[in-house]
């Protein structure tokens, strides 16, 4: 670098410090900006022979971090220094805890280490496990250190997310996945839905940068007309507003790339059907008497002049969402015969809606009870901290308690309790308190026994029945929903199992031995092979149960001579007899075969995924099994993230390269209005002008109603697209898509 360049570079490093102490959401006092400028000082010197992937100066990044945490997040100038210094331990050789403790005070130096082991997981994890399942365990886990240091890594994530234009494809397929897979949910069981809205659009910018490009393309080209639309919403009611004397503003909201990417998939429909591609937001002042108030008040004034949808009410202020949020969401339709979302929210719950657990404390008054955010963290430590619990599994419990709306329910004293939707007693027990749960013998719902499968309500009053003498079964794991309550059921029925396996392993041993086997390593590991069983714990508890008996073990030691004695044989004649029609398969497959994989274009065994199947022209990606070579799964597969996230280093690079001598399965289904002949046009349009085998057709109809699913035989996607496009050109037929 010349020296012209060293100066503007450092310019523009000021710059970017000076910013950040002009948009921090909280005031900076002067020992405020006094301890940022020494982190920012020690932030430079600490990373000053590094440069990022792009070529700029590392310093950059933690500059950027700081501003999100300053006023996208609203923290304080503690987290401010601490998201400066977020990576100075573990780049720079300089520094290490003790300097900055001794620096900066023991809770600075406590986030920042949070942050270090955070970044230091992987490399003490074994390749076999799921990585970043488990980094993420033991990442909520530092939140009982401090929260900030969880706030700090999303916003970190954020950065890296809107900066990897200059990584390799690999890398960002992985990030974003790992985004995807946790850092989104993460940031919206926190409060932060903008972060979470933005770290979802990044991730499926380079997950589908096609759909991802495509619908921002056709969000821009439709602006103005969403503008024009929103004025003549706002016209409507501003007079009937202005009347009441209310101080508010109107503004529109356009939906996410992602949630009208989901629409899309969900309700499969294209871009220009999707209704509800954004919000309107009205945002009133008000003092906090008459903050409710208000919101019923904008409420009725909405809905006198547009029709509301009276299942689309959700009342956030009476029952605030356990993030924190607060609002009153209808939905209203509007002009033109289009059905509008609109949100409505004082100033209070639009900075908590928008700042998180920042503005939450702002407003929090000194006399109100622990905050929710740090009973949640408490809820999870118990089965965090359990060591049996499955790091994937655990995951996937957590998010989907994240993403499930919630019920209130109330206990016998008329507590309230809130739980996700679709929460069993069993659910609400182990809510209670774990012994209580483990004791259940029953339970009353608004006072009549229910069965423990029975799904609660809002608005149930709950009673949960207990005996010392009950204890869970496998049953229960049906019933219970929460991760909470299921995390302590397989604790409990794993205890159980290994008291009972511990006895079946010594009956197991004396039975090998009447056999003539030793009980060791490898005989056990052929015995859970022989049984189709999954672990060596299996496999005892079935025979201290006694599903596992002797007739069966002799099975087992005749099965094994004979294998030897075949090996042997084999190996003398060195000959081995294929059957004529396995020799037949193995050709047609070597013909036939349309699939490469990695860099190198390799042709090599593959089984196509049950849970995607994919055809010839989906995008594609191998994964690399334990037991059954290289599966494929299509990209938009629903495990894909949750195996790009867990196990990046199985993943390998696919493609097809000829399809055009192979045909594979694809399921369409149609809907619409029924009329006579409609069946016959399907049929028409499908066999006369495509030439496609279609295998099985099945339709039902149902008050004027039709919906259908059709099995075709089709070499490629290409030619599943063309089917779809001819069939919406039917008349009466509202959807088609492929299953």
């Amino acid at each position: 670098m010349t020296e012209e360049d060293i100066e503007k570079e450092n310019a523009a490093i000021t710059k970017a410090y000076k910013e950040l102490l002009s948009v921090s959401y909280t005031t900076l006092t002067d020992d405020d900006k006094k301890l940022i400028r020494k982190a920012f000082e020690v932030a430079v010197d600490g990373h000053k022979n590094q440069r990022r992937k792009s070529g700029e100066a590392y310093i950059f990044h933690p500059i950027a971090v700081a501003k999100i945490v300053a006023q996208e997040i609203g923290l304080d100038a503690t987290s401010i220094a601490a998201a400066l210094l977020h990576d100075v331990v573990e780049d720079s050789p300089d520094y290490n805890i003790e300097d900055i403790e001794s620096l900066f005070g023991k809770t600075i130096a406590k986030i920042v280490s949070g942050l270090t082991k955070i970044s230091s997981l992987s490399k003490e994890q074994d390749m076999d496990v799921s990585l970043q399942a488990e980094n993420f365990r033991k990442m909520l886990l530092t939140m009982n250190d401090d929260v900030r240091v969880i706030i700090i890594k999303i916003a970190d994530r954020l950065h890296n997310m809107q900066t990897m234009d200059s990584m390799r494809e690999d890398k960002q397929i992985k990030i974003a996945s790992e985004t995807m897979y946790i850092y989104a949910p993460l940031a919206h069981r926190i409060g932060l839905y903008n972060i979470k809205t933005e770290l979802e659009d990044l991730g499926l910018k380079y997950l589908e940068p096609d759909t991802y490009n495509d619908i921002l393309f056709k969000i821009k080209e439709s602006k103005e007309e969403q503008d024009l639309y929103i004025k003549e919403f706002s016209d409507v009611i501003k007079k009937s507003l202005d009347k009441e004397a209310l101080e508010y503003t109107i503004k529109g909201r356009p939906k996410s790339i992602f949630s009208i990417r989901r629409k899309m998939i969900k309700q499969g429909v294209s871009f220009d059907e999707v209704y509800d591609k954004f919000a309107i937001r009205i945002i009133y002042k008000s003092d906090t008497d008459t903050e409710k108030f208000l919101a019923w008040k904008i409420y009725s004034i909405v809905t006198d002049h547009f029709r509301p949808n009276p299942i689309r009410l959700r009342d956030w202020i009476s029952s605030p969402k356990s993030t924190g949020y607060e609002a009153l969401h209808i939905t209203v339709m509007g002009p033109k015969g289009r059905w509008v979302e609109v949100q409505i929210r004082s100033e209070r719950m639009n900075e908590i809606a928008e700042k998180g657990y920042a503005a939450h404390y702002k407003y929090k008054q000194d006399n109100e009870k622990e905050d929710n955010l740090e009973e949640w963290i408490n809820k999870l430590q118990e089965v965090l901290e359990n060591p049996e619990t499955n790091a994937v599994d655990f995951v996937e419990q957590f998010k989907l308690n994240l993403y499930s709306h919630e019920i209130f329910v109330f206990t016998p004293k008329g507590e309230l309790k809130s739980l996700p939707k679709g929460a069993t007693p069993l659910d609400f027990a182990f809510s209670i308190h774990t012994e209580v749960g483990l004791k259940t013998r029953g339970a009353k719902v608004n006072g009549k026994l229910v069965p423990l499968s029975h799904v609660l309500v809002s608005g149930d009053q709950v009673d949960i029945l207990t005996s010392d003498n009950a204890k869970p079964n496998a049953n229960w794991l049906d019933y219970a929903t929460t991760a909470r309550a299921r995390a302590k059921i397989k604790s409990a029925l794993k205890e159980d199992r290994k008291i009972i396996g511990e006895e079946g392993k010594e009956i197991l041993r004396r039975k090998l031995r009447q056999l003539k086997i030793t009980l060791n390593e490898s005989s056990v590991n052929e015995l859970v092979r022989f049984f189709k069983l999954k672990t060596s714990l299996d496999l005892f508890y079935r025979v201290g149960i006694g599903s596992i008996d002797n007739v069966m073990l002799k099975d087992f030691a005749s099965s094994r001579s004979n294998a030897l004695m075949s090996f042997l044989k084999n190996k003398i004649t060195r000959k081995t007899t294929i059957p004529k029609e396995e020799l037949e398969k193995e050709e047609i497959t070597a013909n036939y075969d349309s699939l490469v994989f990695g860099k190198e274009d390799e042709k090599l065994d593959y089984k196509l995924s049950s849970c995607c199947n994919p055809i010839p022209g989906d995008e594609v990606f191998g994964f690399v099994t334990v037991s059954e070579g290289i599966k494929v799964h299509k990209k938009n597969c629903p495990n894909a993230l949750s195996l790009q996230s867990n196990y990046a280093y199985r993943i390998m690079p696919a493609k097809w390269v000829d399809s055009s001598r192979q045909e594979f399965s694809a399921y369409i289904f149609i809907s619409g209005i029924d009329h006579m002949g409609l069946v016959n046009e399907v049929t028409k349009v499908i066999s006369e002008n495509m030439h496609v085998n279609m295998k099985s057709l099945s339709f039902e109809t149902n008050d004027g109603l039709f919906s259908g699913k059709i099995n075709l035989m089709v070499n490629n996607n290409t030619i599943i697209k063309k089917v779809v496009d001819m069939l919406k050109k039917i008349n009466g037929i509202d959807k088609v898509y492929r299953v």
